[in-house]
């Protein structure tokens, strides 16, 4: 069967959208709604935005985002912790990417803050990835700004200069949203280690026959 061509894709799209126009039964919305669930949850925003790219009702479309609040199906407290969790389990980054992140997903502001605050108070600082026998300051962007370094340290230290590694390190930590206070702090303190073991790895060659 060959493949439709660019204007029927179009015109099948065109129609779909009549479909989802001319909706009037609330459970076809909410179907639709579940399905977009399926992947992973969603905020309230993304919902209706996906929702409303569909072309459904407006009021439909609220109907079945209320519905879902009431199931719990949507819970935008929920969402915004789970999704710092993941990105500090899985791609570190600094608060204030995640704070541009949750922003994006239509959090609400005083939510993302919230959020950020109970992240920035849990627990303790990991084991010392790097070795050091330095105490870390108790902080959710310390420890995931030296979880990054961490798993980018094969490329980092390939850069043999010192200063030069340091400023990868930096430029990274920035890039993923650290402020400069953690890039400075966590770059230096990653270099330091790395010197210290060539320092180490060299002293143990030197009596060698």
């Amino acid at each position: 069967m060959p493949r439709p061509t660019g204007p029927q894709r179009l015109e099948a799209r065109r129609r779909r959208f009549e479909r989802h126009a001319a909706v009037e039964d609330p459970a076809v919305v909410l179907n639709a709604a579940a399905r977009f669930l399926e992947l992973r949850s969603r905020s309230v925003d993304e919902m209706r935005q996906h929702l409303a790219a569909a072309r459904y009702r407006a009021d439909l479309i609220e109907r079945a985002i209320v519905r879902l609040l009431e199931l719990g199906m949507l819970d935008d407290r929920a969402f915004g912790r789970a999704w710092v969790e993941s990105r500090d389990r899985a791609r570190p980054r600094g608060e204030q990417a995640l704070k541009r992140e949750l922003g994006l997903k239509g959090l609400d502001r005083d939510l993302i803050a919230e959020i950020l605050a109970e992240r920035a108070g849990e627990g303790q600082p990991d084991d010392d990835v790097f070795g050091s026998t330095r105490v870390v300051e108790p902080g959710a962007d310390r420890r995931a700004a030296e979880k990054l370094l961490a798993r980018r340290g094969a490329a980092l230290t390939r850069v043999v200069d010192p200063r030069a590694r340091r400023q990868r390190a930096y430029a990274l930590l920035a890039r993923n949203g650290f402020n400069p206070e953690i890039c400075r702090e966590a770059s230096a303190r990653f270099v330091a280690k790395g010197t210290s073991d060539d320092g180490d790895a060299d002293s143990d060659t030197v009596d060698e026959p």
